[in-house]
């Protein structure tokens, strides 16, 4: 079990997700500027699509998916505003990635380079099920030897969202996944009334706030 898709639709409908800042975040950023993204890229969850949007303007082969269908609009028409219509999206279940037939290479199966997670692994924190049916999903899509990197918010320090523990990340991805560094990083919101509350007392720049974060990186095994 885990968050329907009607609550995800709507939070795009609505634009009201706190995940959606306009931009992408930095630590993503950051990534790509320091070479740890290369090749075929997945961009699962990739929600408005600013990752998806940056990498394909910087030259990558690279794919958005989510499993919202209002996402994926939403992704499309930020695309298009920002000038980057090339920007791919589809959509796709998280939990069952192998099956999405708009993944496939030139091999028919889906087989990505790197992997970019931005805010989705922390969503399955409280569904154990659907977080080790999402880790599997990863996996099967990932070429051996390519990277997954993943973003996702800390228990550290009071915040909003998903909130998860290094020891849930580094736990969940102990079968299959190399771990080669796993820091804490800062991610970037905005305070919707979805997460009001639970964002009271957060000091707000230009409209957004910066939470406590895990940047993990994984290798694929054989």
């Amino acid at each position: 079990m885990s968050i329907p898709l009607e609550t995800w639709n709507a939070v795009y409908d609505n634009d009201s997700a706190p995940w959606v800042i306009g931009e992408p975040q930095p630590a993503i950023v950051a990534l790509e500027q320091q070479g740890w993204i290369r090749g075929r890229v997945l961009d699962p969850g990739s929600g408005a699509g600013e990752h998806t949007i940056l990498l394909t303007r910087l030259g990558y082969d690279v794919r958005g998916v989510d499993v919202s269908p209002s996402a994926v609009r939403y992704a499309r028409r930020n695309a298009a505003a920002q000038g980057v219509p090339a920007a791919r999206f589809d959509v796709a279940d998280g939990l069952d990635l192998a099956a999405a037939e708009t993944l496939a290479g030139d091999g028919g199966a889906p087989a990505f380079d790197t992997i970019v997670d931005s805010a989705l692994f922390h969503v399955f924190g409280e569904y154990p099920e659907a977080r080790a049916a999402y880790v599997r999903s990863l996996h099967a899509v990932c070429e051996p030897g390519g990277l997954l990197h993943v973003l996702a918010l800390s228990d550290r320090e009071s915040g909003f969202g998903p909130r998860i523990s290094d020891t849930l990340i580094r736990e969940s991805f102990a079968t299959g996944w190399e771990l080669e560094d796993l820091q804490p990083a800062r991610y970037l919101g905005r305070v919707t009334d979805s997460v009001a509350e639970q964002a009271a007392g957060l000091a707000q720049v230009d409209g957004k706030v910066s939470v406590a974060a895990w940047l993990a990186r994984f290798r694929r095994l054989a």
